[in-house]
């Protein structure tokens, strides 16, 4: 397998709220994170599943593309990120199964990076990267609360108008395992608990859009103030998170 769904990136200008909610309710432990060039970005892993990178602007030159994204359409998921062990060859997939991949970058050899457009991705951006270097040292944000109840980040579900097409894009091109399909969804894993459940829907913006995350605590249950604070915060976000109602114990 050369490519794993890696994390979601979730762009914003208030990180207190995605930190309030990914940390303190969701228990997401700090992974790492740096300054790029125009944004900072930081990660926060979970009990099982892929993780979720904030991003925001940190008023340096080169992050246009951030404050443009959240100008036009304010806090909301960027992108879903694949880690690839060979991305050269993940880009002769990509092109042989007709898209063209965008901002491909590969001077970098710690850090080598291409996009999907939304048009070419169903709806979002798909970010392939291959880390060669060690992964950034960065302190935990002081704003950071202390880790709540450990949980999985169980499920991305995205809706899609095109669901077979979507399907061939994630197990064809970016090794998901298929694990269930029927005429309306598809469910793809990777290792590690990751998980997207792919539901086919019509009329949708750039033929997608991702609709929902969804947590399970790892022991014991979410409790009506965390699905109260969840609500809050993610709305603050522009993501819709779900609650399991049972642990995964």
């Amino acid at each position: 397998m050369t490519a794993v769904l890696d994390h979601l990136a979730i762009g914003t200008s208030v990180l207190a709220d995605g930190w309030d909610l990914f940390g303190g309710v969701l228990g997401g432990r700090w992974a790492y994170g740096s300054d790029s060039e125009g944004f900072w970005w930081g990660q926060l892993e979970f009990a099982a599943g892929p993780k979720i990178e904030l991003l925001t602007p940190n008023g340096e030159p080169g992050g246009g593309f951030l404050d443009r994204f959240l100008a036009a359409r304010g806090a909301r998921p960027h992108h879903l990120n694949f880690a690839v062990t060979d991305i050269e060859s993940t880009l002769a997939r990509i092109r042989a199964a007709g898209i063209e991949p965008v901002g491909v970058n590969l001077a970098d050899p710690d850090w080598k990076e291409a996009f999907l457009h939304p048009r070419s991705a169903h709806g979002i951006v798909i970010q392939v990267a291959q880390q060669d270097g060690p992964a950034p040292l960065c302190a935990p944000p002081d704003d950071l609360p202390e880790p709540g109840p450990a949980a999985r980040l169980d499920l991305i579900e995205h809706h899609v108008i095109d669901l077979d097409g979507a399907v061939r894009l994630l197990r064809d091109v970016l090794d998901g395992q298929l694990t269930g399909a029927d005429a309306a969804t598809a469910e793809l894993a990777w290792p590690g608990g990751k998980r997207i459940r792919l539901v086919r829907e019509d009329d949708l913006p750039n033929g997608g859009a991702l609709h929902h995350i969804r947590f399970a605590r790892a022991h014991g249950t979410f409790t009506e103030r965390d699905r109260d604070r969840v609500a809050l915060l993610a709305k603050r976000l522009g993501t819709t998170v779900a609650l399991a109602a049972h642990s995964v114990e």
